[in-house]
Parts: structure tokens; sequence; C-alpha cells
């Protein structure tokens, strides 16, 4: 059989490529252009304006200070070092001492966290381990809404709920089974130390749980199964491999959580009595460092009166800043800056 021959199917020649010619751009249409790239003015404006906003913080940090400093110098003279270690307060014959306030201030604050601690870091948990996806949002959301109430209406709440309940019930039945230590012993007025703890821990307890979650949020989900894949437990997996990693951060927020309350005025000044006086129970009033400024600043007659209440006002201050740099610095120990990243 004679092979058959195939022939090749033309092909169609090469056709030539269209050359795309750019016209050139008038002087008319390149002006903004020529506009954009010399805005030099603006720039450095605006790179001066911002530098005025970041050194107006530290300028006016710097006036407080001095303010304080200038205001306290007729104290300090007067009563140097003793001053904080003084019982007296005696604005009649200028006797001034600031240990009864701050006496208030940490006993007042640490009944707070012993209160607000476990509550606060338990929520925590809660909503980042354990909490159903559906719920997540909304209870953090009403945990956070406590930080946006006014202190006033938290020291409303106190004095017609709170301070109440504390002296019908809750003291009498203190004063009976804990008594015989003397932190629970004397009349049950309401008012005092403890409610004044009590309310503390009700106001800081949004901010140690909400800084503990996105802490532990932060916590690499490797972590959590690790500790799952070796056999532990729910609670072995949270004890070990998430609230280990995680206890600088929480240490931070508890302190951040501390110069709330070492710092707050009107909730503390309607329920802790207002009375200079440094008392072992719980249930005698007492006064804080804040609140003695709040109640006699406007009263202070003498120089020297008003004199010593600046210089409470500056003691006060600086314990301030002290404890949320440390705060700041603890929190950032294990964030490291990252964002808080959630897991499933």
């Amino acid at each position: 059989m004679a092979n058959r021959v195939f022939q090749r199917p033309d092909m169609s020649s090469p056709q030539p490529v269209e050359v795309t010619r750019l016209a050139p751009i008038s002087a008319g249409r390149s002006a903004p252009l020529s506009r954009a790239s010399g805005g030099e003015i603006p720039d450095r404006a605006f790179r001066s304006a911002i530098t005025a906003c970041g050194l107006a913080v530290l300028g006016v940090l710097s006036l407080i200070v001095y303010e304080l400093m200038a205001g306290s110098k007729l104290s300090w003279h007067a009563f140097h070092l003793r001053f904080f270690a003084a019982s007296d307060w005696d604005p009649v014959n200028e006797l001034f001492g600031a240990l009864p306030f701050i006496y208030g201030t940490l006993v007042s604050s640490l009944v707070a966290l012993i209160i607000a601690v476990p509550l606060s870091i338990g929520a925590a948990v809660f909503t980042t381990e354990m909490c159903p996806k559906g719920l997540r949002a909304p209870l953090s959301f009403f945990v956070e809404l406590l930080a946006a109430i006014p202190s006033v209406i938290y020291g409303l709440w106190a004095m017609f709920v709170l301070v109440p309940l504390l002296r019908s019930y809750v003291q009498p039945v203190l004063a009976t089974t804990l008594g015989w230590t003397g932190l629970f012993e004397g009349p049950p007025y309401g008012i005092g130390m403890l409610a004044a703890g009590i309310i503390l821990a009700i106001m800081i307890i949004p901010i140690i749980s909400s800084i503990t979650r996105e802490v532990l949020m932060v916590v690499p989900q490797h972590q959590r199964e690790g500790v799952l894949a070796l056999g532990a437990t729910r609670w072995e997996m949270i004890r070990l491999g998430v609230l280990r990693n995680a206890r600088a951060g929480i240490v931070g927020a508890i302190i951040l959580g501390l110069g709330r309350a070492l710092g707050e005025t009107m909730a503390v000044t309607m329920v802790i009595g207002n009375r200079p006086e440094i008392s072992r129970s719980l249930f005698a009033p007492g006064y804080t460092m804040a609140s003695v400024l709040a109640n006699e600043f406007n009263e202070a007659t003498g120089d020297l009166y008003r004199s010593a209440l600046i210089q409470i006002g500056l003691a006060l201050f600086l314990v301030t800043i002290i404890v949320n740099a440390l705060a700041q610095l603890l929190v950032w120990s294990v964030t490291r800056g990252q964002p808080a990243r959630g897991h499933v």
C-alpha cells in the first residue's frame, strides 16, 4: 500500500506587532505631580505639629510635678520626712502627719485586691478558655462596661445598698466567726475600711480582667495543645500551659488595678468614714490620701495646712506613677508589643 502523503497545512505568515507609541505628557498635565513632589513645607509643618503634641504631654507632666513640689515646700521645711511617719492631724494647732492616710490607702487597696484578683482571673480564664463563642463577646462587653460607670454612681450604690447589707448581715456574721482575729471587731456601722475595700474591688475588676484576658490570648495555641497531648486535664492545661506563661502579665494587670485603687476618690470618700485614725479592725472608719484632698482642700485656711495637703498629693502622684510604670513594664514583658490573638 502506498503511503499516503499528508500535506502540511498552510501556516499564516507572521504578523507585524503593533507598536504603541506613548505621547509626551504636556506641561499642564504634569503640574499636579510637580506640586505633589514639592510639598516639603506641609510635611515639615505636620512633623512639627505632631512633635509638639508629644512634647505637650511631657510638658503637662512636668508642670504638675513642679506645682506639687513648689506648693509642698513649706510643709517639707516644717516636718521633713517625719511628716510621713506622724499620725497627728490637727489643723488648729498646725500639727500634720500623713500616716493615717497612708495606712487607710494601703489597707483599703489591699482588701480590694484580695477580693478582686480571684474574681478577675476567673472571669478572664472563663472568657478565653471555657466560654462558648457566642457568649464570649457579650460577656467581655459587660465586664468592661463596669469600667465606664462613674465613681459617684458606685458611691451612691454603696451607700444605699452595700452599706445596709454589711451592717445588717455581713458584719455581724464576720464578728461572730472571725472576731478573734481582731480584724472584724467593733460596732457594725456598715461604713469603714471593709466597705471601701469592697467598692474598690468592684471598680478594679474590669481593669484586671480585661488586661488578663488580653495576656492569655497572646499565649501561643501550641502551648495548650502540647500540654493536652501529654494527657493533661483541662485544669492542668490552664494552670501549666496558660497561666504559667502569662504570670508576668497577670501581675502587671494586678499592679495596674492597684494603681487605680490607690487613686480612687469619690466612691471611697462616700463609704470609708473619713476619720484620720489607725485601727486594726476593718469595721472602723478610716481615711485615704485621695479622700482627705477631696474633703479638706477647699477648707484649708492656713498656708501650712494647704502645703501639707499638697505634700500628700505629691506622695500620691509619685506612688501612682511608679505603680503604673511597673505594671506597663510587666505587661510588655509578656506581650512584647504583639496584638492579642484569639484561638479556636
